[in-house]
């Protein structure tokens, strides 16, 4: 048992009265000690329970992050520093209910002369829903073959790479058995959404469900000195935005005196409208993805232009979101796309055959 852990736990473990917030270096070597499984399971397990209940703070936050950023992957300076990267944050524990489009998103910002970075592993709990690693899969691009540097050099050549935390970060591996085991998501999980593996200039996306959590992320950048977010409150806490009704946006904004602004993006406002898309199968889930990946008629494809068209405007590829929009559906029906997935596919291909 680490005595050092136990004190950090009797912190935030003693009840809605008498328990104290972590500082940021107190947090981070909680983070650490967990990481590099210094606590015992039954410190760890009552530490994740103990510190949902109490809600973490942004200060516990960062310090985590800073802790990720220690132990973690990075990935190197790309050529062009001063080039934006985008990182799409993704629900670890997937997708159960709702398709996702994150794919296609990522896909139409890397064809549109973007860098995309996204980061997941396999199945977990509490959902246990499709995750973003499963749908690369099935679209035929196989992340988890290359090393990190591999993965780099992806990156500057095609302008997409998927960190898969198992092989890239093997160290977060441990803890997962955790999230089953006490049944609620733990603050890790609002954690993987707005961890970056790339620390130079980015561009992070993430989503989330609960407004604190909202206002919680936004403090935690701004003790980290990320300047530049998009935070949404989109579909199962995901950055997807809602086809259905009008999703509520928190975007960084430095000429504004609180440092962010709220949109709220509705898609009929732009003649596009109808229901989210439910998962009825997986199988169809990825048939219905890689028919708008090929250009076709999908069920997913007014999701695709409306969460595409939103994205390549708040990115900066487009003056705003009617032709953000309108590149969205001419790159999806030139079959644009498809294009993209062929190169990246033969790239992957070249580097773990070496």
């Amino acid at each position: 048992m680490s005595k050092q852990f136990r004190e950090l736990l009797q912190k935030v473990g003693s009840g809605e009265h008498t328990h104290k917030d972590l500082t940021r270096s107190e947090a981070a070597t909680a983070m650490r000690m967990m990481l590099q499984e210094e606590a015992t399971p039954a410190q760890i397990g009552a530490f994740l329970i103990a510190h949902r209940i109490k809600r973490p703070t942004a200060m516990e936050l960062a310090g985590m992050l800073d802790a990720y950023d220690e132990l973690g992957p990075q990935l190197e300076p790309l050529p062009d520093p001063e080039k934006e990267v985008v990182v799409l944050g993704v629900p670890y524990d997937g997708r159960s209910r709702t398709a996702p489009i994150s794919q296609i998103t990522a896909l139409l910002l890397a064809v549109s002369g973007l860098r995309v970075i996204m980061h997941g592993g396999n199945r977990m709990a509490t959902k246990y829903g499709i995750p973003a690693f499963e749908i690369w899969k099935s679209l035929g691009l196989d992340f988890d073959e290359l090393a990190l540097a591999e993965l780099h050099s992806l990156l500057v050549e095609t302008g997409l790479a998927f960190i898969y935390i198992p092989k890239h970060f093997p160290q977060t591996e441990p803890l997962v058995a955790y999230r089953d085991q006490i049944g609620k998501r733990p603050p890790l999980a609002t954690l993987e959404l707005i961890w970056s593996p790339y620390k130079h200039k980015v561009h992070q996306i993430a989503g989330y469900v609960h407004p604190p959590t909202e206002a919680t992320i936004k403090e935690t950048f701004k003790l980290r000195g990320e300047k530049k977010y998009t935070l949404v409150k989109g579909l199962e806490g995901s950055c997807d935005l809602r086809l259905s009704q009008t999703t509520i946006v928190a975007v960084s904004d430095p000429e504004s005196s609180e440092g962010f602004d709220y949109l709220k993006a509705t898609p009929r406002e732009y003649g596009l409208q109808g229901k989210d898309v439910t998962i009825e199968s997986e199988a169809q889930l990825l048939t219905e993805l890689d028919q708008v990946v090929q250009g076709k008629e999908s069920k997913l494809m007014q999701a695709a232009i409306w969460n595409g068209g939103f994205y390549l405007w708040r990115c900066g590829v487009c003056a705003n979101i009617s032709s953000g929009i309108n590149k969205a559906k001419e790159l999806l029906k030139s079959r644009s796309l498809e294009q993209k997935m062929e190169e990246i596919k033969s790239a992957i291909k070249g580097k773990s055959d070496k």
